[in-house]
């Protein structure tokens, strides 16, 4: 049986689970290929990983989404497969490291607070 490696990814609100094969460079994200389920940006955004390594073909990915938004979701997916490629080698530690995809973006949005419209955002002060 072929060695199947997991890993999870997270970026704001968004989960992915990640799972990739050696394989001819399928990639599926949940059920879709990944040219269904994102835009051309947000997908070169996604695959950063498997480019830098010069990878592109050789892992079969296949992995499932929830949460947060397009971008969210796309972040995820980098960040999992960046972790997933490091527990096939851990010679790929150096390069993702270096490159920033190890590292989960904690930038999440603040909680709307109780009195106010928003996070930040005050009523108009009256003076009269």
């Amino acid at each position: 049986m072929e060695e199947r490696y997991y890993a999870t990814g997270r970026r704001k609100t968004a989960v992915a689970r990640i799972w990739i094969t050696q394989g001819t460079g399928k990639i599926n994200v949940n059920n879709r290929t990944v040219e269904e389920y994102f835009g051309e940006a947000v997908r070169q955004q996604a695959l950063m990983p498997l480019t830098a390594l010069g990878l592109e073909g050789e892992f079969d990915v296949w992995c499932t989404v929830k949460g947060g938004g397009i971008t969210g979701q796309a972040g995820a997916l980098r960040h999992g497969l960046a972790r997933a490629l490091l527990v096939a080698n851990d010679e790929y530690r150096k390069p993702l490291r270096s490159k920033g995809y190890l590292t989960r973006d904690s930038r999440m949005v603040e909680r709307k607070k109780y009195g106010q419209p928003g996070a930040r955002k005050r009523f108009q002060f009256s003076k009269r």
